[in-house]
């Protein structure tokens, strides 16, 4: 006689192994998409802006809406429950970050006599000045690659959301 296996607990490891390997396409499109605007950026250098430099908030409003609205796209031609998950990526990268931003000394000219929560704002987000920790490329290695995968995220929970419901 053969044992009774249900279908589902003989799919599991290729279910589960289908759903990893969705979860790092759909963080690697976030993060390309993300790179390529920064690629565009960076090879544009736009003159409209004073001094061709672009405020850090209009590139943080750009990180979080390209991805969202590419997310939204893509999610819409290929529903999967992975692509909203994409977000907690982006807390792991920050919370990493963040833990070396920490960990790391302070002195004239990098943060001199910080707190902990002086230290984070003025790294990633420059604010009120940049904390000089890391060359000052916190928003680049932390802010804006977090906000891309949160966009994405929200645009593809906002694509599976707005699809019509199956009543199977």
């Amino acid at each position: 006689m053969e044992p009774l296996i249900h279908q589902t607990e003989e799919d599991s490891p290729r279910r589960l192994s289908r759903q990893a390997l969705w979860f790092f396409m759909h963080t690697a499109l976030a993060i390309g998409t993300w790179f390529a605007l920064m690629l565009i950026g960076y090879a544009l250098n736009p003159p409209w802006f004073a001094e061709g430099v672009i405020p850090q908030s209009a590139i943080l409003a750009v990180s979080l809406c390209v991805p969202l609205l590419v997310g939204f796209i893509i999610n819409r031609f290929r529903q999967d429950d992975m692509a909203p998950l994409v977000w907690l990526m982006g807390l792991i990268w920050a919370l990493m970050i963040c833990l070396w931003i920490l960990d790391m000394p302070t002195g004239p000219g990098e943060c001199f006599q910080c707190d902990a929560t002086e230290k984070l704002s003025r790294t990633f987000f420059s604010w009120p000045s940049p904390s000089g920790l890391i060359d000052n490329d916190g928003p680049f290695l932390c802010t804006w690659p977090a906000a891309a995968l949160i966009g994405y995220a929200i645009g593809a929970w906002l694509s599976l959301r707005s699809l019509p419901t199956r009543n199977d």
